[in-house]
């Protein structure tokens, strides 16, 4: 059986990264090595782990993975923290506001 883990990393300038991956020590040290010029994280090294959640089911990781990619900074953090009665309260606040934001013709 196999194991999928979802990850969060805190990049140098404070942003975030979010990822899957089936061998998390491995890709915490390609991240960390900086081995693909192109990658988000390579430019924004040192990285460190802040998130790390495992599923048996990959379906299920990737599904969690592009959830939280989603997910305004504030309601990550409440995550990386493990606030997660913070989370229903995040996600109301971004629908409210999104339902303030009036389209001109």
């Amino acid at each position: 059986m196999y194991e999928y883990f979802v990850y969060i990393l805190r990049c140098s300038d404070g942003s975030y990264y979010t990822g899957v991956t089936n061998d998390d020590e491995r890709r915490l040290t390609e991240h960390g090595d900086g081995l693909d010029p192109s990658s988000y994280t390579h430019s924004r090294r040192p990285v460190k782990l802040v998130y790390l959640a495992d599923f048996q089911d990959i379906n299920e990781a990737i599904s969690w993975e592009k959830k939280v990619k989603r997910w305004s900074r504030k309601k990550k953090e409440a995550l990386i923290r493990r606030e997660y009665e913070q989370l229903p309260e995040l996600s109301r606040r971004r629908t409210a506001f999104k339902k303030q934001i009036k389209v001109s013709p």
